[in-house]
């Protein structure tokens, strides 16, 4: 397949895993996620080399855990892809979440520990559809060695973000609470794969790393500030401690109690905001 095809392709396959029973709830009819959108960036990108420099030596690039997966290929960051994808979460999830104010909605609670099963699913899919093709292909989060680190300079970190590597590939920029800003908005999750396949990077419809977001580029809105429930947002940015503190002691037990279930997710700054569901616009006045 010429590479045009192999994107289409590609886009197909991911959203046609998304009709498949995986991205259904084992206890309903009802979906876990929406449509998803799906974006391309060059192994070699510059913007790949000053994420790690920016927040540590341990962050991947491409080409590192491509590396790692196989050592004994001799592969330049150029002839690498990096395919990353937005899930973007059911209006009937969202809905569900703006009620809340101190704790998750069960729905997005369920979303957080079905959806990313099914995101696990769809990252082994494309990386198995594409090693059958004869592109070699990994799955970073899933692969060995993924894991949290601490950033000198950020503190909490991951060797490898699913939302940089969105902003990367042209899917979305960061807003005030660290949440990525999409053109199917905020609530969602994200995945991606490396492979070594030539692909048209999409195109970056922004030069900022918060200009989807109103605080950042008009000093507007500050919405996800009210909606943390332990003050972990303020003009200052997403305070990670904070966030992880609330989650840890307070989100947990409530899910376990309330809903059987052991997640420690919270994400209300991702609803009842105006990048809830798209980019947003500066309301006039």
């Amino acid at each position: 397949m010429k590479n045009e095809e192999l994107s289409i392709y590609i886009e197909n396959k991911i959203k046609g895993f998304t009709h498949m029973p995986n991205n259904y709830y084992p206890d309903s009819n009802e979906k876990i996620w929406g449509k998803p959108i799906i974006g391309y960036s060059r192994g070699d990108d510059p913007l790949y080399r000053f994420i790690k420099q920016d927040i540590g030596g341990f962050y991947w690039t491409p080409l590192d855990i491509f590396s790692l997966k196989y050592p004994n290929l001799k592969v330049g960051a150029d002839e690498l892809t990096v395919i990353s994808w937005i899930l973007p979460q059911t209006e009937y999830t969202k809905t569900q979440q703006r009620l809340e104010r101190c704790f998750p909605a069960k729905n997005w609670v369920k979303s957080r520990i079905y959806g990313e099963e099914f995101n696990d699913l769809l990252r082994k899919y494309l990386v198995n559809i594409l090693i059958e093709y004869g592109y070699e292909s990994v799955a970073p989060a899933i692969y060995g060695g993924w894991n949290y680190k601490k950033s000198l300079k950020y503190g909490y970190a991951s060797n490898w973000s699913e939302r940089h590597v969105a902003f990367v590939s042209g899917l979305g920029t960061f807003g005030l609470c660290d949440g990525l800003i999409t053109k199917v908005g905020k609530a969602m999750r994200c995945g991606s794969i490396v492979a070594r396949i030539q692909l048209k990077p999409t195109l970056r419809p922004y030069t900022d790393y918060h200009e989807y977001c109103l605080y950042y580029k008009y000093g507007t809105c500050k919405k996800c500030i009210n909606r943390c429930p332990a003050g972990a947002i303020s003009v200052n940015g997403h305070d990670k401690i904070k966030c992880r503190k609330y989650q840890s002691q307070i989100i947990t037990e409530h899910t376990k109690k309330e809903y059987n279930l052991m997640s420690s997710c919270c994400g209300l700054c991702q609803t009842q905001v105006p990048c809830e569901s798209g980019i947003p616009i500066k309301s006039k006045g």
